[in-house]
């Protein structure tokens, strides 16, 4: 049965266009989460080799970023851009690990507490804003939290089903309320969003063999 849910409707056409995306790419959770830092005003290619550089160098883990001076990291991470400050948000991230006592296994923080306060702490995190911690709720940890970005806002506001000036908080409710509460689901909608931004609905769209076309009001 076709669905009549108008936030639905495109995760539905997407899926069947370019079926799972499998993202978000990482072999640990804290890959996940230094990913999630790092893709910050950033291409993921440029994550990439940023994460590659840490792993050749023995260095994805929560302690021995720790335990290196901040030039050391900056320089691992350069390709990420920004790495003076990237360094200094891996830093802030991992202290935090630390504390809550999951530096070997950030993955356990999921168990102490509810999406909503542990997304309220990371938000305390230095450089943490609230899609890298919806990113780290959702890829990481495995909890039910939208991430909402500029593909995101761009995509749905050509579909007539947002104004445009909503805030990040705003628009997260919106789908929150229209799409049922499921990780999975989150997960896989915000990847095909990403692509659908990459691909077809960039700031010059190409609206020619989009998966969306049928929907979109701004399809030329």
């Amino acid at each position: 049965m076709k669905r009549t849910n108008r936030w639905l409707l495109p995760y539905d056409l997407l899926l069947a266009r370019h079926g799972p995306q499998h993202w978000w790419p990482g072999e640990t959770p804290f890959e996940v989460m230094v990913g999630a830092v790092l893709t910050q005003n950033t291409a993921w290619g440029n994550v990439e080799k940023a994460i590659a550089n840490l792993k050749r160098a023995d260095a994805l883990d929560c302690r021995t970023i720790l335990a290196m001076a901040d030039a050391d990291l900056a320089e691992l991470i350069r390709p990420a851009g920004y790495f003076n400050v990237k360094a200094k948000r891996l830093k802030a991230l991992c202290r935090f690990l630390a504390e809550r006592g999951v530096e070997s296994a950030p993955e356990a923080l999921a168990g102490q507490g509810t999406s909503a306060e542990l997304r309220r702490d990371l938000l305390a995190v230095h450089g943490i804003g609230e899609e890298t911690a919806d990113s780290i709720l959702l890829y990481a940890l495995g909890l039910a939290s939208f991430v909402v970005d500029a593909y995101t806002r761009r995509a749905f506001g050509r579909l007539g089903l947002l104004c445009g000036d909503e805030g990040y908080g705003a628009i997260q409710r919106l789908f929150e309320r229209h799409v049922p509460c499921d990780t999975r689901l989150y997960n896989e909608y915000h990847a095909l969003i990403v692509r659908l931004g990459k691909e077809h609905c960039r700031p010059r769209p190409r609206c020619t063999d989009c998966p969306l076309n049928s929907l979109c009001p701004s399809a030329t």
